[in-house]
């Protein structure tokens, strides 16, 4: 089966509309139905009705769907595998949440090396979101990240977490804490509602960010008081920037590792997985 056929499948499911779709992937509206007409003829079955109202799936479309995500997902890595081989066996392309990145991404990767020397390794720093919808498309094969969306096809299970804590350039206790100088921290739904409950005289700060490179670079040109990483709190404490609160709340972040459900048991998988667990463990040590 051709992989056109699967994407202008996959597209029109998502569209409901040819011309859309053939807008979107610069193809004309009869290679559409051209392509749409050749999926049915190899299934005997049609896959979608055109009426006034649009294009509607038929209950065989909606049955190929799954399908189809996993067959342009086996594509896309079968065309990595063949297209970037060379002297090594195997490659893996790894997401890894910005803040992670930001002090494991280093050691990660060499634990990788020494378990599979073998394998090609590309790696980039993202958010979650763009994480679990590039596993879903098959562009990563692997991801360590915050917040699972538990896709159908998809496989999370939590490896760990990674500690937040309130630092601040003006204070050293919670109650000195300033609204307006406060600087709030925004890494995941998850934590945002545990800041809430913690600090909810807090989670109207007129300045917020996502990412803890950015916060600690917003403390050392704004001042005032944010949550970072505990590595980037000693720091920042080390550096005589901020300084650490003791008797404020610390707030932990669930770390996931996320993988297809076709790969989930697979060896490289493990091992990679394996690896940061082991580095999230020696980080949570106190």
């Amino acid at each position: 089966m051709q992989a056109d056929l699967i994407e202008t499948f996959l597209d029109l499911m998502e569209t409901r509309s040819f011309n859309r779709t053939a807008e979107r992937l610069n193809i004309t509206q009869s290679t559409v139905s051209h392509r749409v007409k050749a999926l049915e003829a190899q299934f005997n079955r049609k896959l979608f009705t055109r009426n006034k109202g649009g294009t509607v799936p038929t209950a065989a479309g909606l049955r190929f769907l799954d399908y189809a995500k996993a067959m342009q997902n086996q594509w896309h890595e079968a065309t990595r595998a063949v297209t970037s081989a060379g002297a090594l066996e195997r490659s893996m392309r790894l997401g890894i949440q910005h803040d992670l990145a930001e002090t494991l991404a280093g050691r990660w990767v060499a634990a990788i090396r020494r378990e599979l020397p073998t394998t090609e390794i590309y790696l980039e720093a993202d958010y979650s979101n763009q994480m679990n919808r590039d596993l879903a498309a098959g562009e990563l094969d692997l991801a360590i990240l915050y917040t699972p969306h538990f896709l159908p096809d998809l496989h999370y299970e939590r490896i760990g977490e990674l500690h937040y804590v309130l630092v601040s350039t003006d204070t050293r206790a919670i109650a000195g804490v300033k609204p307006e100088t406060y600087i709030r921290s925004s890494y995941s739904p998850a934590f945002d509602r545990a800041h809430r409950l913690a600090l909810p005289h807090l989670s109207a700060a007129s300045l917020a960010a996502g990412q803890n490179m950015a916060i600690s670079g917003l403390l050392r040109t704004l001042g005032g008081a944010a949550y970072v990483t505990r590595a980037t709190a000693e720091h920042l404490s080390g550096s005589g920037v901020a300084a650490m609160i003791a008797d404020a709340p610390v707030i932990p972040q669930a770390v996931y590792a996320a993988t297809s459900l076709r790969t989930r048991h697979a060896h490289q998988h493990r091992k990679i997985i394996g690896a940061m667990e082991g580095l999230l463990a020696d980080v949570a040590a106190p």
